[in-house]
């Protein structure tokens, strides 16, 4: 193939000129990039060569090379690994995928700082070299392919790129940065030597540099024809526990998740048994901008026999936990396992098990000993945490004891065993209630008997908290109690007093309930005398076995289609507008007009909306007026 040129499709040119132009923070992360790319190159070799063992043609041994030219101003990075035709350079060089381009790019322009960190995250490493280059050079030949089958890619990282045919040799890639101006304290071998060591040192695959020795005559290092290791070419997890230290943890944390806030815990183990494998698990500090994507894949790395299998095996950990990262290696698989065959192994289910029970004590214990940091966590991923109620019937248990409330005794961090163990003498149930904010579910009407009586109720304002709730219900055998539902049974907290005062104040106020029944027909089931209101007039429930107004609305906001059922308005006989409705007439248009505004009231105050504002506005003004 002649010299060609061709254009870069429109999302590299936006991100070329942003890496060339805005980045500036940690300029060494572009030798971490390349690395990291040129051991995937190799990992590919090694899965591809499963099935068809020529790929190695001449070279079984799988390496990395990294050295300077001092003259000519150039870094090159080579791996013997899959090589790229000429269509897979056009293709891998001079596009990327969409998905998450977008989101690199607001993400970039929207740091007061522009970090270079941000470019692995979104899958553009390779473009991370024009970071200290003004050119860059790609030499390939793919494994298998002819010797003069070979490619050269070349650009200066503006809007065009080269690409002809070459006679190569050697199977693999070489990537030749031509640095700019300014960028020469990257032309050191200790600075090379210091930065593979810090960012790859966990690499299976040796990386190599020319051996350096002093030079009596020049009085300085000069580069030998040998060759030594860099990297300690030892995958991290492969390690014992104690050669490890917590930096090099946290290290290999950033290289394999992209993020550089240290992770808030981890957990290293070698697991015996059913299955042996090896698990290397953390728990992020923040939440990844698409936590919210259920489809999003994984974030665990599977290895088999050390031999990298696949990115992202969601199979090995349950989706609620999806916001866990590591690699778990096992020596049970077969080499050739597929995202298929993972769905359907008894041994990946043992593996998920053991890793889904390894991570959920790794959390109680954050809870137990470092309740600030686990703070922390529930704030970034809590919400994701509860779907685990539904999910995983088999630590539904363990799941219940690290959730975290809102309570009207505290904003935040209420656990069952906080609430359980300040439950009043006589209280049999767990009280809750839901709504679309705390200040909602803080000021509901429904509440006012409880804060009399000194009893404290859960606030769950999160979308998934009803979802939660119809697999969640009971804790510590106590079972879990709306206070938004049913009849609210506080008997045993009464005294005989107030109970005859209840009794009474009920039998004298049935002609009004009866009135109010006929006048409400087509929107309450069931009128009747409240025991849970101390100050407000009236509220809305339903019944034990209905569906919550509050799931109903987010039913609706979401476009689907909530069961009919109409509530049941409770009224206050005690309250000064209710007793007004006692002193109407009947038959009065006015009384109507009361009952309509008392229910609209009611609806409003536990977050609902009304089908006839205008109504409501005309009632209201005609009772201020009248």
């Amino acid at each position: 193939m002649d010299k060609q040129t061709l254009s870069f499709q429109a999302e590299v040119k936006q991100i070329l000129h942003l890496v060339t132009h805005s980045l500036y923070s940690n300029k060494e992360v572009f030798l971490r990039e390349l690395v990291s790319n040129a051991s995937d190159a190799c990992d590919k070799l090694r899965f591809e060569a499963l099935d068809k063992a020529t790929l190695y043609e001449d070279a079984p041994k799988l390496e990395i090379r990294v050295w300077f030219d001092t003259e000519a101003k150039t870094i090159t990075i080579r791996d013997n690994g899959i090589g790229m035709s000429a269509e897979e350079a056009v293709q891998h060089l001079g596009t990327i995928a969409k998905s998450g381009t977008r989101e690199f790019m607001a993400k970039l322009e929207g740091e007061q700082k522009k970090d270079a960190n941000l470019i692995g995250q979104f899958g553009v490493g390779f473009y991370s070299g024009f970071i200290v280059a003004d050119r860059i050079t790609v030499e390939t030949r793919r494994a298998g392919a002819a010797p003069e089958e070979g490619v050269r890619w070349s650009s200066e990282g503006s809007g065009d790129f080269e690409v002809e045919t070459i006679t190569r040799t050697p199977r693999g890639t070489d990537v030749i940065l031509h640095l700019r101006a300014g960028e020469e304290e990257f032309l050191s071998a200790w600075k090379l030597k210091s930065i593979i060591g810090k960012y790859s040192d966990h690499i299976s695959l040796p990386v190599l540099m020319p051996k350096q020795k002093w030079d009596e005559e020049k009085k300085e290092q000069v580069t030998t024809d040998e060759w030594e290791p860099v990297n300690k070419a030892a995958a991290l997890w492969t390690r014992s526990k104690s050669e490890i230290t917590d930096a090099q943890y946290q290290e290999f944390y950033k290289q394999i998740s992209y993020d550089q806030e240290p992770p808030l815990a981890y957990t290293h183990n070698r697991v015996e048994g059913r299955s042996e494998y090896t698990q290397l698990l953390y728990v992020p500090a923040k939440a990844p901008f698409d936590l919210w994507n259920r489809d999003k894949r994984g974030g665990v790395k599977l290895y088999v026999k050390r031999v990298f299998i696949m990115d992202d095996a969601e199979a090995l950990m349950p989706v609620y936990l999806r916001f866990v990262k590591g690699v778990i290696d096992s020596a049970d698989l077969p080499l050739n396992v597929s995202r298929e065959l993972l769905q359907e192994s008894r041994d990946v289910k043992a593996i998920r098990e053991g890793c889904t029970k390894r991570v959920l004590s790794m959390l109680e214990d954050v809870a137990e000993n470092q309740k600030d940091k686990y703070a922390e966590f529930w704030g970034q991923f809590g919400s994701v945490l509860k779907e685990g109620m539904g999910e995983d019937h088999a630590n539904q248990e363990r799941l219940a004891k690290l959730l975290r409330f809102a309570s009207t005794t505290a904003d935040e961090g209420v656990s069952f065993d906080d609430y359980v163990g300040r439950m009043k003498e006589g209280q049999e149930a767990i009280y809750y209630i839901t709504a679309d904010t705390l200040a909602a579910a803080k000021n509901s009407p429904q509440l006012e008997i409880f804060r009399k009586k000194g009893l404290e109720v859960l606030l769950l304002t999160d979308r998934v908290d009803e979802w939660m709730l119809s697999h969640l219900y009971e804790f510590d055998g106590k079972p879990l109690q709306s206070v938004a539902k049913g009849g609210v049974d506080l008997s045993k907290l009464q005294d005989e007093e107030e109970k005859k005062a209840a009794e009474q104040a009920a039998e004298a106020f049935k002609p009004v309930l009866e009135r109010l029944k006929a006048s409400l027909k087509d929107r309450a089931k069931d009128v009747r005398a409240s025991t849970r209101l101390v100050d407000s007039p009236a509220c809305i429930v339903v019944d034990e076995g209905d569906m919550s107004s509050h799931l109903a609305r987010m039913l609706k906001q979401a476009g689907q289609s909530a069961p009919k059922s109409l509530p049941i308005l409770e009224v206050n006989p005690e309250h000064a507008l209710v007793k007004r409705l006692e002193g109407t007439a009947e038959g009065e248009p006015r009384f109507d007009d009361l009952a309509q505004i008392l229910f609209d009231q009611a609806l409003l105050a536990e977050g609902g909306q009304l089908e006839d504002p205008a109504a409501y506005v005309r009632r209201v003004n005609a009772l201020l007026t009248g």
